[in-house]
């Protein structure tokens, strides 16, 4: 029901994102979706990739401050709203959402998302009948 994520620390300098992207250029890694979250000094790159296994062993051994966690990502239908009315549901379950990030997929929205109760997400997620998205699923939709 989870996926992995790769969030890489990079610092905000000129050419640090350019180090990881021919990384994963390098190894034949697919991007399938990321987000960059700042600060003044550094920046958390977030993404999900074709192979986060490897991307993460590819990463570590050049060098780059990575680490892996889980996940959920759910499909929505491609229509104004779904995001809010997904959102509403976990909040109405007394879910708190860490941090989340969207994008459109071969005609569905995929919203990725990080709680601090993956147990009552996944209860949320059942009891609602919400689609979640594998790992599997998501490459193969890549």
């Amino acid at each position: 029901m989870t996926i992995n994520q790769l969030s890489i620390f990079i610092e905000n300098r000129s050419g640090t994102l350019i180090k990881v992207l021919e990384v994963l250029k390098q190894s034949g890694i697919q991007i399938v979706a990321s987000t960059i979250a700042d600060t003044a000094e550094y920046g958390i790159y977030r993404l999900i990739c074709s192979e986060p296994q490897r991307a993460y062993e590819e990463l570590k051994k050049a060098g780059v401050a990575v680490a892996q966690s889980d996940v959920f990502a759910i499909e929505l239908d491609n229509q104004p709203g779904r995001a809010a009315d997904a959102v509403e549901t976990f909040s109405k379950a007394g879910i708190s959402i860490t941090y989340m990030y969207s994008f459109l997929l071969n005609g569905k929205g995929i919203l990725i998302f990080r709680t601090d109760n993956a147990e009552q997400a996944r209860e949320t997620i059942l009891q609602n009948g919400l689609k979640y998205i594998s790992e599997q699923d998501l490459t193969a939709l890549a």
